[in-house]
C-alpha cells in the first residue's frame, strides 16, 4: 500500500503533488512494474480531494509512460525505459527549478548547511542508482 500526503495549502496544484509523490516512489523503486495503485475514488477519499484530481494525476503519469490505466483493472505500474539523453531545455529547466527551490527554502529560513546536506544525500542516492 502506498502512502501519499498532499498539502491543500500549498501553491502547487494537488494533482501535481500526487504526480510528484508517485513519481518519487517509482524512481526510488518503491513501486515496481505490475504494482497496482489505489483506485481513483479510494485515493481521493483518503486524501480528501475530488476524484477528478486523482484521475488527472493518474492520466499525467500514464502520459509519461509510468502507468497503464484499464477500465476494469485500474492503474498499474508498467516497465519503463528511459534514454539517458535529453534535450538542452530539460537540463536548463532542471537547474532553474533546483535553484528556485533552494532559494525558496532559504527564504523560509532553512539553514544553508541543512540544504547542502540534503543535496549531498540526494546526490549519493542518485550515484547508487
Amino acid at each position: 500500500m502506498i502512502i501519499l500526503r498532499v498539502d491543500l495549502k500549498s501553491p502547487a496544484p494537488v494533482y501535481r503533488q500526487i504526480v510528484d509523490a508517485v513519481r518519487i516512489l517509482l524512481v526510488n523503486g518503491d513501486l515496481s512494474p505490475g504494482d497496482a495503485l489505489p483506485p481513483v475514488r479510494r485515493l481521493a477519499l483518503d486524501l480528501g480531494v475530488h476524484f477528478n484530481t486523482v484521475a488527472e494525476a493518474y492520466r499525467t503519469l500514464e502520459e509519461e509512460g509510468w502507468l497503464e490505466i484499464g477500465r476494469r483493472s485500474g492503474a498499474r505500474v508498467v516497465s519503463r525505459t528511459v534514454e539517458n539523453r535529453c534535450d538542452p531545455q530539460t537540463g536548463e529547466a532542471f537547474e532553474r527549478r533546483l535553484r528556485e527551490m533552494v532559494a525558496e527554502v532559504q527564504a523560509r529560513g532553512l539553514p544553508r548547511d541543512r540544504i547542502a546536506r540534503e543535496l549531498r544525500l540526494l546526490a549519493k542516492t542518485l550515484e547508487r542508482s
